[in-house]
C-alpha cells in the first residue's frame, strides 16, 4: 500500500524527471519472474506522471531454455563471444517471443508498446584472432524511430538484436544496447533490472559510487565484487555515465515496488553510479530545514546525536552544511564559532545509512576545519559518543577533555549529562598566508 509519506517523496522528484526519458533494461530472467507484473504497474505509473520510457530487453534465460528443449548446442546465450548460426536462430526466436511477451503485459495495463528495428549493427568481426561471425557491434541507434513512438505515447520494446541493412541480424549484448540507446535519447536514467542481489565489494553492499569511485573498485580487484554476473552492468554503467547519462542504477529486479522504491527515494534498494559533478558540499538554506531535520532525527533514534526540536534546527539552520548527491541530502554537519576562545565546533554530523563507507565523513569534516581556518581559528573540536574512533583514525583529532572546552560550551556540555568524548584538533595554516 503506498503511503502518504511514499506520495510525498515521489512528489519531491517528479519536476526533475517529468519529459524526459528513463532507459529501463530488463534481463530475461526478469521477464520471466513473478514481479514482472509489478514492473508493469511501475511503469505505468511512470509513464502516468509523463516520464517517457524505452524498453531494452534481454533473452539469455529464454534462449538456454529453447537450447536446451530442442537439444542444441550454443556458443553463447548472451551475445559476448561467437555467435554461430544456430545460435543465432535460437536466440532470434527468443528474443522475439519475450518481445511479444512484454507487448502482452503492456497491453494488459494499458499501455502502447511496439518493436521494430531500431538498432543497426555490424558484425564484431575478428577478435583475437576468432571470428565472432553473428555477434554483433551497435553501429547506430535509429532515435528518429523511437522518438516518434515516445512522442506518441508508444514504448519503445527493443530485443538484444540488430539489422545491417543488408538482410543480416546479429545477435548483441542487452547491456549494451541499453548504453548506446540512453546516450542517443540523452536519458536523464538507465536502470537495469537484474535477475541478482544488490553489488557487493567483499561483503559491503556499494549503494552509491561516482565514477571515480567505480573505476577504483573495478582497479582494485573485479573478483572482490559479487555476484560475478553484476561485473558486467558495473562496466556497462560506466560507459554510460562517460557517455553523458547522469545517473545509472542496478537494482533486483525481482523485489516488489524495486523499481519505484530505487528511482523515487533517497534510500533506494540497489546500485547508483553517478557522474562526479552530481556531488557537492554547501551551506544550508531555509529550504533544507525538513530534509536536516530528517536526517538528524535517525541520529537522534540511534543516539548518536543529542536530541533536538525541528524548531531548534529551523534557528540554527545558518550555521549547518550539507552534502548533496543528485541534488538530494544525504550527510549534514553544523559549525558553531566560539571567537572568544579562537575555536570552531564541529556538530551534528550525520550520513545516511545509504551512503556510509564511502567517504562522505572525511569530505564533511575537511569542509568544516576549511571554513573554520578561512575564518582565522586556530582549532576544531567536537563531541562524541559513538565515533570516537573514527574522529581519531579517519579525522585526526586527538582525545581532549571537558577543560579544552569553551566556557559558554563547557556549561551546556555539563547539563546535557552525556558524558560525551571531547575530541580536539589543531588547524594547519593556509598555505601562503
Amino acid at each position: 500500500m503506498l503511503r502518504l509519506t511514499d506520495l510525498r517523496e515521489i512528489l519531491h522528484y517528479v519536476p526533475r524527471f517529468r519529459d524526459r526519458v528513463f532507459v529501463i533494461s530488463i534481463d530475461g530472467a526478469v521477464v520471466a519472474d513473478e514481479n514482472f507484473q509489478n514492473i508493469l504497474l511501475d511503469i505505468h505509473l511512470l509513464r502516468s506522471l509523463r516520464i517517457g520510457v524505452a524498453l531494452v530487453h534481454g533473452a539469455g534465460l529464454q534462449i538456454r531454455h529453447l537450447a536446451e528443449s530442442s537439444k542444441l548446442s550454443l556458443t553463447n546465450s548472451d551475445g559476448i563471444g561467437i555467435t554461430d548460426r544456430t545460435t543465432l536462430e535460437v536466440s532470434m526466436t527468443a528474443a522475439n517471443r519475450v518481445s511479444h511477451e512484454i507487448l502482452e503485459g503492456l497491453s494488459a495495463h494499458d499501455l502502447r508498446g511496439a518493436t521494430g528495428n531500431a538498432i543497426v549493427a555490424h558484425p564484431a568481426g575478428i577478435l583475437g584472432g576468432i571470428d565472432q561471425q553473428f555477434t554483433g557491434r551497435v553501429e547506430r541507434v535509429d532515435t528518429q524511430m523511437i522518438r516518434a513512438l515516445l512522442e506518441h505515447d508508444i514504448i519503445p520494446v527493443i530485443p538484444p538484436l540488430g539489422c545491417d541493412g543488408d538482410r543480416r541480424t546479429y545477435r548483441l549484448n542487452s547491456d549494451v544496447v541499453a548504453v548506446e540507446v540512453a546516450r542517443a535519447l540523452q536519458a536523464v536514467k538507465l536502470i537495469y533490472l537484474a535477475a541478482h542481489e544488490p553489488l557487493r565489494r567483499n561483503s559491503r553492499v556499494l549503494r552509491s559510487l561516482s565514477i571515480d569511485d567505480a573505476t577504483t573498485t573495478l582497479q582494485q580487484g573485479r573478483d572482490q565484487i559479487s555476484p560475478a554476473e553484476a561485473v558486467s552492468k558495473l562496466e556497462n554503467a560506466m560507459r554510460a555515465v562517460r557517455g553523458g547519462v547522469p545517473r545509472v542504477h542496478i537494482i533486483d529486479g525481482r523485489v516488489e515496488m524495486g523499481l519505484l522504491s530505487e528511482v523515487f527515494s533517497n534510500e533506494g534498494i540497489g546500485t547508483l553510479i553517478h557522474a562526479n559533478e552530481y556531488e557537492s558540499i554547501r551551506m544550508a538554506q531555509h529550504k533544507d530545514v525538513k530534509a536536516v531535520f530528517d536526517l538528524v532525527s535517525r541520529g537522534m533514534q540511534a543516539e548518536e546525536l543529542l536530541k533536538r526540536p525541528k524548531a531548534d534546527i529551523e534557528r540554527t539552520i545558518k550555521s549547518f552544511f550539507v552534502y548533496e548527491v543528485d541534488r538530494t541530502i544525504v550527510s549534514c554537519g553544523a559549525i558553531h564559532l566560539y571567537p572568544e576562545d579562537n575555536m570552531a565546533e564541529l556538530a551534528t554530523v550525520y550520513v545516511s545509512e545509504r551512503y556510509e563507507n564511502q567517504g562522505i565523513g572525511g569530505k564533511m569534516i575537511r569542509f568544516a576545519e576549511d571554513v573554520a581556518r578561512q575564518m582565522r581559528y586556530e582549532q576544531v573540536f567536537c563531541l562524541s559518543t559513538q565515533a570516537i574512533n573514527y574522529f581519531v583514525q579517519k579525522g585526526g583529532f586527538s582525545l581532549g577533555s571537558p577543560e579544552n572546552l569553551p566556557k559558554s560550551r563547557r556549561e551546556t556540555y555539563d547539563r546535557s549529562g552525556r558524558k560525551s568524548q571531547v575530541l580536539i584538533k589543531k588547524l594547519q595554516a593556509v598555505a601562503g598566508e
